[in-house]
C-alpha cells in the first residue's frame, strides 16, 4: 500500500502538469513530494516495460500477434502504468531519496537544525583565506532557525529585524562554519565578531583572523570576546548597538526604514551604515552582508 493518497495521472498529462505547477507555487514542499513520486513511477514503468520486452523476445508470450495482439499490449501497458503508480511513493523507496535531494537543491530543507553548543563542530580554520560567505548545501536553514529567538529579542532592544542580526552572525561565521573558539576548540558563542578591547572584563579567546590594512588583507592574532551562550553573543551586540556613539546612526536609520516597510532599502542601509561606522575593515563587507541578508529572508519564507 502505499505510504499516502497518490494521484494516479502522471506529469505527461496536460492537466496534471497545469496542476502540478499551480500546486509548486502555493505549496512547493508538496509538490517536491509529487514530482518524486512521478518520477519513480516512470522509472518503475520503464523497468515494466524493459522486463516484458525480454520476456516477449524468449517466448514466454509468443502467442501475442495481430488484433488480438495489440490489443493485449496496449492493455499489458495500461496496466504496468497503473501497477507503477500505485506502488510509487511507498516509504523507503526511491521518491524518497529524489525528494530528498530536490528539496536541497531548492534550498526547502537545507539539512539539520545545528546542535544548541555548536553550528558546526568542524569548522576550517579562522585563519583561512576569507572567502565570500555562500549558503551551504546543509545548516542554513537550522542555523536561521537556531538563533531567531535571541535575533528576536534583540530586536525588542534595539529595533534591528532580526533577520538583519542572523544575517550578519551568518556572515561573520561562515553559516555556523568558522566560529571563534578557544585554545582547546571549545566554542567562544561569538557570533558577531565583536573583539575584546580595553574595556572588557569578560572572558576572551585569541586567534588569528584577517584584517584589511590599507585594502590588503593581513593575518594578525586578535582577542575576541567569549560568552557564555549565543543569547550572550545577541544580548552583548545589542548593548554594543545601543550604547556605541559610532552605531547610533545605523541603529536610527534602519529602524525607520524598517518600520516604513521598506525591507530593500532597510538591509542596504544597514550594511552600508555598519561599514561606514568601521565595523569590519574588508572593504566589500556592505556588499557581502546584504547578499546573506537576502538569504536569510527567502529562508525565513521558506521555513515560514
Amino acid at each position: 500500500m502505499a505510504a499516502f493518497p497518490v494521484n494516479n495521472s502522471l506529469a505527461f498529462d496536460t492537466r496534471s502538469l497545469d496542476a502540478l505547477r499551480s500546486r509548486a507555487a502555493s505549496d512547493p514542499k508538496a509538490a517536491v513530494r509529487e514530482t518524486a513520486r512521478q518520477f519513480e513511477a516512470l522509472f518503475m514503468q520503464e523497468l515494466m516495460k524493459s522486463m516484458r520486452s525480454t520476456t516477449l523476445a524468449g517466448g514466454g508470450l509468443a502467442g501475442l500477434g495481430g488484433d488480438d495482439g495489440a490489443g493485449a499490449k496496449m492493455g499489458t501497458e495500461m496496466l504496468d502504468t497503473q501497477y507503477a503508480s500505485q506502488l510509487s511513493g511507498m516509504a523507503g523507496g526511491l521518491s524518497e531519496a529524489i525528494t530528498r535531494h530536490l528539496e536541497r537543491q531548492m534550498g526547502l530543507s537545507p539539512g539539520p537544525i545545528p546542535s544548541a553548543r555548536s553550528a558546526n563542530d568542524t569548522p576550517p580554520p579562522l585563519a583561512a583565506k576569507p572567502v565570500p560567505t555562500r549558503i551551504p548545501q546543509t545548516g542554513a536553514a537550522g542555523f536561521v532557525q537556531q538563533h531567531s529567538a535571541a535575533a528576536r529579542e534583540a530586536e525588542a532592544a534595539t529595533g534591528i529585524p532580526a533577520a538583519f542580526m542572523v544575517a550578519q552572525a551568518a556572515h561573520e561565521t561562515g553559516w555556523g562554519r568558522k566560529e571563534i573558539r578557544h585554545a582547546d576548540g571549545t566554542p567562544a558563542f561569538n557570533l558577531f565578531g565583536i573583539k575584546a578591547a580595553a574595556g572588557w572584563r569578560g572572558p576572551v579567546a585569541e586567534v588569528t583572523t584577517t584584517e584589511y590594512v590599507n585594502g590588503q588583507a593581513k593575518k594578525v592574532v586578535a582577542k575576541f570576546r567569549a560568552y557564555a551562550s549565543y543569547a550572550e553573543s545577541f544580548a552583548d551586540y545589542a548593548r554594543l548597538m545601543n550604547n556605541s556613539q559610532r552605531y547610533q546612526g545605523v541603529v536610527g536609520k534602519v529602524t525607520s526604514l524598517a518600520s516604513a516597510a521598506k525591507g530593500a532599502d532597510a538591509a542596504v542601509g544597514f550594511a552600508q551604515g555598519l561599514q561606514r561606522a568601521g565595523y569590519a575593515t574588508d572593504p566589500a563587507y556592505a556588499d557581502k552582508l546584504t547578499r546573506v541578508i537576502n538569504t536569510t529572508l527567502r529562508l525565513q519564507r521558506s521555513l515560514a
